[in-house]
């Protein structure tokens, strides 16, 4: 069976079993589009079809991108991996549990090795609620000063560079590259990386508003339509708190590790540029790093075999994640229920983004289509 028929009875499965509203896979093999499709409803109650061209909440798929911008810059020599903190942001100074304020730099908060963390991850008593930080997903209008104020006054989880833990590290380097460069994080992406590569599609609020899909979230008897705002429940933390509106406000601040919009061929421009070795956005050096194991033995997310490089996860053994992917695979996901990956060996990127949360991300969906796609 050719993967293309593979591919379309995964998604046809996942719609017709009431797993997913909407999705769409494309896959980029050998520098060639090799499947591209949509199925399902961008908006079931108004009974409006997916098409490749709907625009996605792009959560977690922003960190790449972002990373991309700030790799841009240090290659320009404004900015080094090394700096501390303090020299672009000297008002932000959160501390160790016993008041000390340590150095934090690039590096650290490319790796989500700086000692902060995301509320999602904690109960509904944590710090980070009780001090109403936001994820970069709720709160529509907040300030980025704001929430990096109430981000600041929590205490670190550890000591920068000494553990990894997923976090708003990704948001606090955004407001250290409006500082750099003095222009909006939207306008500095743009400049950097989204415009050089045609993805016109790409940025943080939907400017095409009647082209976003509407989101929703895994229900007992199928996906519901996602409220405003909406809790959804993730263990071992409270869960992911989201306000769909916030891709429509333009004072929210720009979180330079969620708050994205795009399409999935923008996303596969990007990885297919990456796979190719950067040009016209990177050097061929600063993808190498990127795509290399950053943080040595430190474990993460996705466990055994995969290590973390800047912006995704990379895979450095691929009997020990009992995966068919090559070692050098770039992978994450997003929130709202998209996956992605991207095997530099097989010259594949796959992109697939979901209108349902949390199914499309870390349901069985990702892995069927994963498996669809190597056979």
């Amino acid at each position: 069976m050719a993967m293309q028929e593979r591919l379309d009875r995964v998604l046809e499965a996942a719609m017709g079993g009431r797993r997913l509203v909407g999705a769409v896979v494309v896959v980029a093999q050998g520098g060639r589009i090799a499947y591209r499709r949509a199925c399902g409803f961008a908006d079931r109650e108004a009974g409006t079809d997916l098409a490749p061209e709907h625009l996605f909440r792009l959560a977690s798929l922003t960190k790449p991108v972002v990373t991309a911008a700030a790799m841009a810059l240090i290659e320009q020599g404004k900015l080094a991996l090394e700096d501390r903190l303090a020299r672009w942001l000297p008002g932000f100074q959160p501390r160790l549990p016993d008041g000390r304020a340590p150095d934090i730099t690039i590096r650290q908060l490319l790796t989500h090795t700086s000692g902060l963390s995301y509320g999602f991850s904690e109960d509904a008593d944590g710090p980070y609620h009780r001090a109403n930080v936001s994820d970069g997903l709720d709160q529509p209008g907040l300030s980025l000063e704001e929430n990096l104020r109430r981000l600041a006054s929590v205490p670190l989880l550890f000591e920068p560079g000494s553990d990894w833990k997923y976090s708003l590290s990704l948001d606090v380097l955004g407001a250290v590259l409006q500082e750099v460069e003095r222009a909006p994080l939207p306008d500095i992406v743009r400049r950097l990386v989204t415009g050089p590569l045609g993805m016109n599609d790409t940025d943080f609020h939907a400017r095409e508003p009647a082209r976003l899909a509407v989101p929703y979230v895994d229900g007992s008897d199928g996906p519901v339509r996602m409220g405003d705002p909406h809790l959804v429940p993730l263990p071992p933390g409270e869960g992911l708190r989201f306000a769909p509106s916030r891709a429509l406000n333009l004072s929210s601040y720009p979180a330079g590790g969620v708050g994205m919009v795009g399409t999935a061929d923008d996303f596969v421009t990007f990885l297919e540029t990456l796979r190719k070795g950067g040009a016209p956005i990177l050097s061929r050096t600063s993808v190498r790093a990127m795509m290399s194991n950053q943080i040595g033995a430190l474990p993460t997310l996705l466990g055994a075999g995969w290590t973390f490089g800047f912006g995704f996860a990379v895979l450095v053994d691929p009997r020990a994640a009992a995966t068919q992917q090559s070692a050098g695979t770039i992978k994450w996901g997003g929130v709202y229920g998209h996956s992605w990956w991207m095997d530099p060996q097989r010259e594949l990127s796959v992109v697939a983004l979901t209108d349902t949360t949390l199914e499309g991300m870390i349901g069985a969906f990702p892995q069927q289509v994963q498996d669809a796609v190597l056979g």
